[in-house]
């Protein structure tokens, strides 16, 4: 009898070991992302080296370059900013993330963020006429709040020629990047519906805005590419008290409802692991949690992945999709930083939030496999 337990505790062992053995890291968690602003031509070579050594070594398999207008775009040379990255320089971008198995998905921010604090975007200034509230004026100090609940100008998303210009836009960058998806951005959208918009006025926000990601996701699904978007326009801010930045006060929130379900929802929480992957995923949309500053929140996040993944229901598992850390600060700054050049005041950190992060999956893995994913 004792002969016959030891087979059977030799048998399952050697099992266990085959099953685990045969799990990849893309099992544990599908997107091991990062997200970055792209960088400046003077960047360029430092950032390849951090793709080649860094990204390389942690695994990371998707990276979100924040392009917006710092492209050399032919389509639209008047949209370009001053120092701009050349179609050479993309090219070697792409070629360092197809050595090392990463996706690259560029961003342009599309509907919202058409300014910055008292600086109007590259969009807006060359086609004003887009603009969703023309009559509120820049300040000459900016401050929040302020009377006109001004935070970033957006465009108007019935305007009729306004995506004619993106989109070109959008498939030019798409193209040099080689990309099968596309980052829309579309977060913190407070311009929406406003009343003094002739086109817009007295039209249902959340109709609007959910609109809007059709109108993109469509256009992108004509040369098979994905959408991905941030994703707090479609939380409540106020029912679950997240309050207006990484949640809705404008009533967008009942688009998710209304868009397509392929859409990728970049669910982004910085000073708290809200659990909110669980409500989207429930809603039909795949997700992925985004981390910024905080290093112990994201290991939080990332067992909270890991959890969500292990025990739901074969239906909602794979849309739990992964982590992506995202830094904020110039790529310049962050390099500067990570590469000990400058020395960071603060206790939380982008970059010690990227350390932490990619540690914690690193772990992970490892309890699953028994062996590193580097």
């Amino acid at each position: 009898m004792r002969y016959l337990l030891t087979l059977l505790f030799l048998f399952a062992g050697n099992m266990l070991f085959s099953q685990t053995k045969n799990i990849s890291p893309d099992d544990i968690m599908p997107v091991r992302g990062f997200c970055i602003a792209a960088p400046s031509p003077d960047n360029l070579e430092q950032f390849i080296k951090f793709i080649n050594e860094e990204l390389a070594a942690r695994k990371v398999n998707t990276l979100i370059l924040r392009v917006d207008y710092n492209y050399q775009y032919e389509s639209h040379p008047e949209l370009r900013n001053s120092s701009a990255l050349s179609k050479k320089d993309v090219k070697k971008l792409v070629e360092a993330c197809r050595k090392n198995k990463i996706r690259v998905i560029p961003q342009v921010n599309l509907l919202g963020h058409q300014s910055w604090a008292e600086n109007v975007g590259s969009l807006l200034k060359a086609y004003p006429e887009f603009d969703e509230t023309p009559l509120v004026k820049f300040p000459e100090k900016y401050v929040w709040p302020n009377s006109d609940g001004l935070y970033c100008k957006s465009y108007c998303p019935l305007h009729p020629d306004v995506h004619k210009v993106v989109f070109e836009v959008v498939d030019e960058i798409c193209d040099v990047f080689e990309a099968d998806a596309f980052h829309a951005g579309m977060d913190e959208v407070f311009y929406i519906g406003e009343k003094q918009c002739p086109r817009c006025s007295g039209k249902d926000k959340a109709e609007l805005f959910a609109g809007e990601v059709r109108t993109i996701h469509d256009h992108l699904a004509l040369k098979g590419r994905q959408l991905w978007i941030w994703g707090d326009r479609l939380i409540d801010g106020k029912t679950t008290g997240i309050g207006e930045w990484e949640g809705s006060y404008n009533n967008t929130y009942r688009a998710v409802d209304m868009i397509p379900k392929d859409v990728m929802i970049c669910d982004w929480h910085y000073e708290r692991p809200d659990q909110t992957p669980v409500y989207f995923v429930m809603k039909g949309l795949s997700v992925v949690t985004c981390p910024w500053r905080n290093p112990a929140n994201a290991v939080l996040q990332v067992r909270d992945m890991v959890k969500f993944r292990d025990y739901s229901t074969p239906e909602m598992k794979d849309r739990f999709m992964g982590m992506v850390q995202t830094v904020w600060s110039d790529t310049g700054q962050f390099l500067d930083s990570f590469y000990g050049k400058t020395i960071d005041k603060e206790t939380n950190t982008d970059v010690g939030c990227f350390k932490a992060m990619f540690s914690e999956i690193e772990n992970q893995t490892e309890q699953v496999t028994g062996s590193s994913p580097r």
